[in-house]
């Protein structure tokens, strides 16, 4: 019965090749025979089931039959690619052909190059460090305590005990003072990564620039002056900017930086709670501990430091509400954005 199968499928195979023209039609063919699911796959698998005396019959009947299909498979792919391909009759060279579409700038991207086109308009440069980072980096060198919470498995990614992926740029604020003498003006952008749980505000991989100054008598009426810049620039409106003292453990004092809600221009909406204010940054005077870290005479400078996230700009900005809308590559949400 399994013998007349096999003869059957070699004859019915050799009329359908004849008259396959092209390769996707083989290519069919090839699959019907020869798949996962194939007609001769099957028999092979239906061996294990016949009786012992007829199982080595079949199966050399079986591989013979496998070995002539290939053979014809192999022909009648020759034969497509020889055989010349007709033109659709429609086919109008005349007609002016649809131009591709053309793809943009990222909005976080564009994010990114504005905040770094208005620092470096104030005379920071832009520095770039590792991803993959240590543990000093990330932590010890930014006097932050090893019992601190954020060095918990729960709030970093490891890749073992002293390799971690990084949580924060500030990284690279340690990397830059290790090779540079003061003064030193930068802002540092790159992506940072916790082990957040993904919902509208919060993602595991995520953008932040941080900024850094050093040099001599460099004052927290400094940093508010360069912050109440940016802000203004940033937005394009009139906005007001206000210091509520917060606590990080690398700078001190420590603020958290409000701006006037954007949307709302202050008088209060959903946006802002009805309060009028967003907050939009973290930052402070760099903590004498992390010049002692990189070797800078802390009696002589001073300096501050700052942190946004990238993302949480752009969805002020462009009033966007849920932060997965940057990450899941649908073009509908992207090609608003021709920035």
């Amino acid at each position: 019965m399994v013998q007349e199968r096999l003869k059957e499928l070699l004859a019915e195979a050799e009329k359908l090749m004849a008259k396959a023209d092209n390769k996707d039609a083989v290519e069919r063919l090839r699959v019907k025979y020869l798949g996962r699911k194939g007609e001769l796959t099957k028999i092979f698998k239906s061996i294990p089931d016949l009786p012992d005396s007829q199982k080595p019959l079949v199966g050399k009947s079986a591989n013979i039959a496998k070995n002539k299909l290939e053979k014809l498979i192999k022909e009648a792919f020759q034969q497509a690619e020889e055989k010349p391909q007709a033109s659709p009759a429609s086919f109008d060279p005349t007609i002016p052909g649809a131009p591709p579409p053309l793809g943009h700038i990222h909005p976080l991207t564009h994010t990114i190059e504005e905040v770094s086109d208005i620092f470096r308009t104030m005379g920071f440069t832009v520095a770039e460090g590792p991803e993959v980072e240590k543990d000093w980096y990330n932590f010890e060198a930014l006097n932050i305590p090893p019992d601190h919470p954020s060095r918990d498995d729960f709030d970093t990614f490891y890749v073992s005990d002293h390799i971690l992926l990084r949580s924060q740029t500030s990284t690279v604020q340690i990397r830059t003072m290790e090779k540079n003498e003061p003064p030193v003006r930068i802002i540092a952008p790159g992506r940072c990564f916790r082990p957040d749980t993904e919902d509208a505000r919060h993602s595991a991989m995520f953008h932040q620039i941080e900024g850094l100054m050093v040099d001599e008598n460099v004052s927290f009426g400094d940093l508010k002056a360069i912050l109440h810049i940016f802000a203004r620039e940033f937005f394009h409106e009139d906005v007001e900017v206000r210091f509520r003292p917060s606590f990080f453990p690398f700078t001190e004092p420590s603020a958290e930086v409000d701006c006037t809600c954007p949307v709302c221009s202050g008088d209060g909406c959903s946006t802002c709670s009805y309060s009028g204010w967003l907050e939009i940054l973290g930052a402070g005077m760099v903590d004498p501990n992390v010049f002692d870290s990189v070797g800078f005479d802390k009696e002589k400078y001073t300096g501050f430091a700052f942190g946004m996230g990238i993302e949480r700009l752009a969805m002020l900005k462009y009033r966007i509400n849920d932060i997965r809308l940057f990450f899941n590559g649908d073009t509908r949400f992207l090609s608003q954005f021709s920035l």
